[in-house]
């Protein structure tokens, strides 16, 4: 599923010569599933027509025109309460005073002073406009208010002047707004602790004992957990990927350094997820300096490394908000039984299992193939995806996992006791559309708010998620991914059937984390 599907941008774009990267801004949001509805000023529009923007998103770009237009009186409005994000880039001088003194003098300031949602805002302007006494004030009238500022960024400016003015870059425009829209996801006030990346054992101060890891599955775990709303501590070795917008990231070498950061962070860690590609053995004394060529043969003696998941297995117990761990072995031979050693001896609750030989999967390739194994011997095998895909894979499985394993599905009082009549539980959705619509515990309410509004001969049937599995197929609906099962409801997977209150009335009876007591 796209990260963005579901949320709708109001992007403003005011008169600056850096209003072309707003362009790209608005392909790429739109790439990623948001509806992207543009604002363009009378300057603005001056650098980028409209129809540039109309084309790249497929959704209306409005101009100061519009609003004299037969809906004018309402568009603004319309616009502005139905924003997920009102981001202006390129934000003028003059559009951030007109922001800072509630001016509403044209549509794109209308529809500021109209929304309650986030605003993000990328400030350009040439020669030392940015760094004036007035423009700053402005600024920090801005910031007081809530307003999120990126950028500008130094650098050569249009009138060849050399400072701060450029407008921040694209993509990270774009990450800081992905980060925004995402902030009230599953995992929202969670904090996850992504290890990533191949470590490196120094010889001497020149060469190190390495692996072929990129650090792109990781990166791309850290993506997916920042997408369901969660804070992320990314902890990498060596690469040069650029970190996802909202992660902390914390860089080291070493296995040992690795060992410190990720001790060192489990404290606020609910979950865990362990995608580095550790050294087992060091260099049993590095040279002090460079060894020099010469000698015919070289014998290396080499120790081993501190093993941190096996050390965690023996103190799990003392990190009391540590719900979920998350472990993965790239293996080259015997990988399912490689995998459940490794799962049973570190205590694992999860662990994600790749053939590294494999065509299209493994190191510096950007898709994967994998199988997930779980604690209690469940089996999954995921076909061919992209290592994005995967991400969003496994922590779509986490979140189960932490509620308990359970998905919920919700029917009726009468079509359940039917259902106990009978044997076999199959609704008029499985003949229908070949399938019974499950969800995560956490999207129950939404799902009652929408589809069943307020009536009262609900019953929520607790799933067992391993006694599903093989059935389901996790399919995007509603801007959300849904577990979807092709075949009759085995009522010995029924865990309990539990009576369902008014929508609103108690979201807490759903349940939450429940694991965080477990270990």
């Amino acid at each position: 599923m796209k990260p963005l599907e579901g949320k709708r941008v109001v992007l403003g774009v005011s008169g600056s010569v850096a209003a072309y990267k707003a362009a790209f801004v608005a392909s790429r949001l739109a790439q990623l599933g948001a509806e992207v509805i543009t604002v363009l000023t009378e300057a603005g529009a001056k650098f980028v027509t409209p129809l540039t923007f109309q084309s790249l998103t497929g959704a209306p770009a409005y101009t100061d025109a519009d609003l004299w237009g037969q809906k004018g009186h309402v568009l603004h409005v319309g616009l502005g309460q139905r924003a997920d994000l009102l981001l202006i880039a390129p934000a003028t001088a003059h559009t951030l005073a007109k922001l800072a003194h509630g001016e509403a003098d044209n549509l794109l300031t209308l529809t500021a002073l109209s929304t309650t949602a986030p605003l993000l805002i990328a400030p350009a302007m040439d020669g030392g406009m940015f760094t004036h006494p007035a423009t700053q004030a402005n600024l920090k009238v801005l910031k007081a208010r809530g307003a999120h500022i990126l950028g500008p960024a130094e650098g050569h400016l249009a009138s060849g002047l050399v400072g701060k003015g450029r407008l921040a870059e694209p993509e990270d425009i774009v990450g800081r707004a992905r980060y925004l829209l995402t902030r009230s996801g599953a995992l929202q006030s969670k904090r996850v602790v992504v290890t990533a990346g191949g470590t490196q054992e120094p010889l001497d101060p020149v060469r190190v004992i390495a692996n072929r890891s990129s650090g792109k599955q990781g990166f791309a775990l850290a993506q997916a957990a920042l997408d369901f709303g969660a804070e992320v501590t990314l902890i990498s070795g060596p690469t040069a990927l650029p970190t996802p917008a909202g992660a902390q990231r914390v860089d080291v070498r070493t296995a040992a350094e690795m060992q410190e950061a990720v001790f060192r962070h489990l404290d606020e860690a609910d979950l865990l997820l362990m995608a580095a590609a550790v050294a087992d053995y060091r260099p049993e004394t590095p040279a002090e300096h460079k060894i020099k060529k010469g000698r015919p043969r070289w014998e290396l003696p080499l120790t081993r490394t501190t093993d941190i998941l096996g050390t965690l297995a023996s103190r799990r117990a003392s990190f009391r908000r540590l719900c979920l761990v998350v472990g993965f072995a790239a293996e080259s031979r015997a990988l399912l039984e490689n995998a459940r050693h490794k799962l049973e001896t570190k205590r694992l609750d999860l662990i994600v299992a790749n053939d590294i030989t494999a065509p299209q999967a493994g190191f510096a390739v950007d898709t994967n193939r994998v199988t997930l194994l779980y604690a209690d011997g469940l089996r999954e095998n995921l076909p061919l995806m992209s290592k994005a895909e995967v991400a969003q894979a496994v922590l779509v499985r986490a979140l189960v996992l932490l509620e308990g394993g359970m998905l919920g599905h919700l029917t009726s009082h009468r079509a359940w006791e039917r259902a106990q009549t009978e044997g076999v539980y199959a609704p008029p959705s499985l003949e229908a559309e070949g399938f019974i619509h499950l969800s995560r515990l956490d999207q129950i309410p939404r799902v009652q708010t929408r589809f069943y509004g307020h009536r009262e001969d609900l019953v929520l049937l607790k799933i067992r998620f391993a006694a599903v599995a093989d059935l389901l197929r996790w399919e995007a609906a509603d801007g959300e991914i849904f577990p979807h099962l092709y075949a009759p409801l085995p009522l010995e997977a029924v865990a309990s059937a539990e009576a369902v209150p008014p929508a609103g009335a108690n979201a807490s009876h759903f349940g939450g984390f429940p694991c965080a007591s477990r270990h």
